[in-house]
């Protein structure tokens, strides 16, 4: 059989008889969504677009209608979320294949589609033809849609916009493990998320490496962050923590020296981990208590129990909601606390350490993100820099310590002060790939 020959009308006639309110609702869905797994790998793009088109859209937009296309009769029975879910899926699954084989600009087209609707519903239509135009419009203002036009944007686009556009790597992580979305729509945010970190990554590098260097052109690669001038000294400042002091060797300490305790135990040890070396010595006082209140109440029946692997990653996500979001809709008072006096580095620093004695907690953590991202997108940037502040401090900091990318502090002046807090102009940065040490 070739591409030429696939259609809905010639393969699946079932779409087109009068039998629909007898078909099997999932079996349907199945049989639409072979098909378009079927053509996404046989046809050009502009052919599977002319087919989903002829399938879900045909004829609802045109002056005379008189019959509705025929997919819609299975779901007429009041299966409108049944509707809505399989015309999401048939998107992904045309969407994850032209992202994996490089046609991203076709998705734009896939888009349009949906655009140059005229759902402008008729009193002189039949009224099934009005509930297909009803159902329509509502997938076009639901956060599906919105989520899928994600992908249809190329990555600058992106952080163009509404301030929350510039986070969207986080928004993806979360559709990535939702389970009720398609896993289509969950392995498309995947690929999508690792892109945009990737992006984000390269051209902070490049941007550090060509900042530092008079000869090299300032335009070239432009800072990936919204900080400003003054988002280098601040990568200076998060970098100088090397050496034997370094965060990653005290997280490894901390590893080694929790082994064995009870969870009681493991609870203390944390709350000392995570704040121990604070700069503001003051603000970590009412942190740590308010901190090691919420923490000793969680699961205090397991308070004996020998710290295991997955208790201490359940311990770890704990640590995140307590300073992030506790309930996945308002921003902690922790998070909140900290933020609003203007102590977005040592939040950050916190969340950092959380995650180099658990990386198995970062999925976690990137899904708190989302969820206050989510919370703060109703606001204008105005109100919000505080937030974005944090955001900003989030992206680098973690770009610089749990990524594949290493960067060390050089001393490139003469400097008669010891403590190189004091001068970090006399510090450049450089940066190189790690080496696995594994391999």
């Amino acid at each position: 059989m070739t591409a030429n020959s696939l259609s809905i009308s010639q393969e699946y006639p079932l779409y087109i008889t009068s039998t629909f309110r007898q078909i099997n609702v999932q079996f349907a869905q199945e049989e639409v969504y072979t098909f378009f797994i079927q053509i996404v790998h046989a046809m050009s793009p502009d052919e599977v677009l002319r087919e989903f088109k002829a399938l879900f859209l045909d004829g609802l937009d045109s002056e005379f209608c008189y019959s509705i296309p025929g997919i819609y009769k299975i779901f007429l029975d009041d299966k409108e979320d049944d509707f809505h879910h399989t015309l999401k899926r048939c998107i992904y699954i045309i969407i994850n294949n032209w992202k994996t084989n490089r046609k991203e600009k076709y998705i734009q087209k896939l888009v349009n589609l949906f655009i140059i609707l005229d759902l402008e519903l008729k009193p002189n239509y039949l009224p099934a033809i009005n509930i297909c135009k009803t159902w329509l419009n509502n997938f076009i203002n639901s956060k599906d849609y919105q989520e899928i036009k994600l992908f249809a944007a190329k990555y600058d686009e992106l952080s163009k916009g509404h301030w929350a556009n510039r986070y969207t790597s986080y928004l993806l992580v979360a559709q990535s493990v939702n389970d009720d979305n398609p896993k289509e729509q969950q392995e498309a945010a995947k690929k999508l998320y690792r892109q945009i970190k990737e992006k984000f990554k390269f051209e902070l590098a490049m941007y550090i490496a060509r900042s530092q260097s008079a000869a090299s052109s300032t335009t070239r690669y432009k800072n990936p962050s919204v900080l400003g001038d003054n988002v280098l000294h601040l990568i200076k400042a998060i970098v100088l923590k090397k050496g034997v002091f370094s965060h990653e060797n005290i997280a490894n300490i901390f590893i080694k020296q929790t082994q064995g305790q009870t969870l009681e135990e493991f609870k203390k040890s944390i709350e000392k981990y995570l704040f121990f070396s604070v700069d503001n010595q003051e603000l970590v006082k009412t942190l740590r208590q308010q901190f090691a209140e919420k923490l000793s109440l969680w699961k205090k029946d397991y308070n004996q129990e020998v710290i295991t692997k997955e208790l201490f990653l359940r311990t770890c996500n704990r640590v995140i909601d307590c300073l992030t979001t506790e309930n996945g809709k308002e921003p902690s008072l922790l998070f909140i606390l900290l933020l609003t006096q203007g102590h977005s580095l040592t939040l950050v620093i916190i969340l950092l350490k959380t995650i180099l004695i658990c990386r198995n907690s970062r999925r976690h953590l990137e899904i708190k993100i989302a969820h206050l991202i989510r919370y703060y997108e109703k606001s204008p940037e105005d109100e919000c820099k505080w937030v974005i502040n944090f955001m900003e401090i989030f992206n680098i900091t973690f770009a610089i310590y749990t990524e594949n990318v290493e960067y060390n502090l050089i001393k490139m002046e003469k400097d008669q002060s010891s403590n190189p807090y004091l001068n970090l102009d006399a510090y450049r940065v450089f940066s190189q790939m790690k080496v696995d040490k594994q391999k």
